[in-house]
């Protein structure tokens, strides 16, 4: 099996190869000198390429896509044209034209983009009728202070990467739209800087959202934080139940790294995605509507 790394933009790419490389021979594409020489550390064997088109000819079973925001529309289109199985690193898409140009490609159901939470064992068998629900809330604790320090400046701007409110927002609505589906609007939204004032984007956030049965919901973004640690509340009539998602012992396992490649080497050996299309493009659509209803304040 041969898993081409297109991109190392963020960690993710780094965890996902740790668990890939037992399973097939990787090669790497990535512009970035330091991030490649950090890779080519941990991954000696790996097949080093120039290029996205040069790694893409070597015949790939499987692509993990990560590269800037910005560069995903059109790095997926020459992906697509191997019909290998693809996993684009979450967010597939952080403004209003990146989407369109998303929403123009031929994507088949071997492409999953998605929060790897969605895949944690505390999450993955928490089922509900939605029937039964009166509302659902999710709160993201992950701390965003090393954009402070000038890090992934293309994650913290809202035009590129969508700032906090999309690129830890996602992990929220993405858990929601699992549970409840992707019939779901965004109803308002709004974010501060309350610690790191050299943000270029906020450090908290809030999104309202609402689904087409009646059902409410709130995500809660916590970019300032000792811990990483996610919830998710869902309110009945007569209860409240509450799961909480941790790393533990095992974060790879705990936050759901593990459970993604999984499922991305059943989409390798001809399954389609376990996440439909339809609700990744629901979660970009709130994702993509917050960044526009809530832009930044002034530091």
């Amino acid at each position: 099996m041969r898993i081409v790394l297109a991109g190392l933009a963020t960690s993710h790419p780094f965890t996902d190869a740790r668990t890939l490389a037992s399973h097939a021979e990787l090669v790497v594409w990535e512009p970035d000198p330091e991030r490649l020489r950090r890779f080519t550390g941990e991954h000696p064997a790996a097949v080093v390429v120039p290029t996205l088109a040069e790694a893409l000819a070597t015949g790939p079973d499987g692509v993990v896509l990560t590269v800037p925001n910005p560069q995903v529309p059109g790095a997926l289109a020459a992906v697509l044209e191997t019909g290998a199985a693809c996993f684009v690193n979450k967010p597939a898409a952080a403004g209003r034209d990146q989407l369109e140009r998303l929403d123009r490609l031929p994507i088949h159901d071997r492409v999953m983009s998605t929060s790897v939470l969605r895949f944690a064992p505390a999450f993955a068998g928490l089922t509900v009728d939605p029937a039964d629900v009166l509302a659902v809330r999710a709160t993201v604790r992950h701390d965003v202070g090393l954009w402070a320090t000038g890090y992934n400046a293309w994650q913290d701007t809202p035009g590129e990467g969508g700032g906090t409110m999309v690129t830890m927002g996602i992990h929220g609505v993405e858990l929601l739209v699992a549970l409840l589906g992707p019939e779901v609007a965004l109803a308002g939204a709004a974010g501060a800087r309350r610690h790191y004032a050299t943000l270029r984007s906020e450090d908290t956030g809030v999104m309202a959202l609402r689904w087409a049965d009646g059902v409410t919901g709130v995500v809660e973004v916590l970019g300032v934080s000792e811990g990483e640690e996610y919830t998710v509340t869902v309110h009945r009539r007569d209860s409240s139940e509450t799961v909480v998602i941790e790393g533990g012992d095992d974060p790879v396992k705990g936050l759901g790294y593990e459970g993604t490649i999984a499922a991305f080497l059943d989409m390798v050996a001809g399954a389609p995605s376990p996440v439909p299309w339809e609700q990744t493009r629901a979660v970009l659509g709130v994702l993509v509507a917050a960044r526009e209803s809530a832009p930044p304040a002034a530091s």
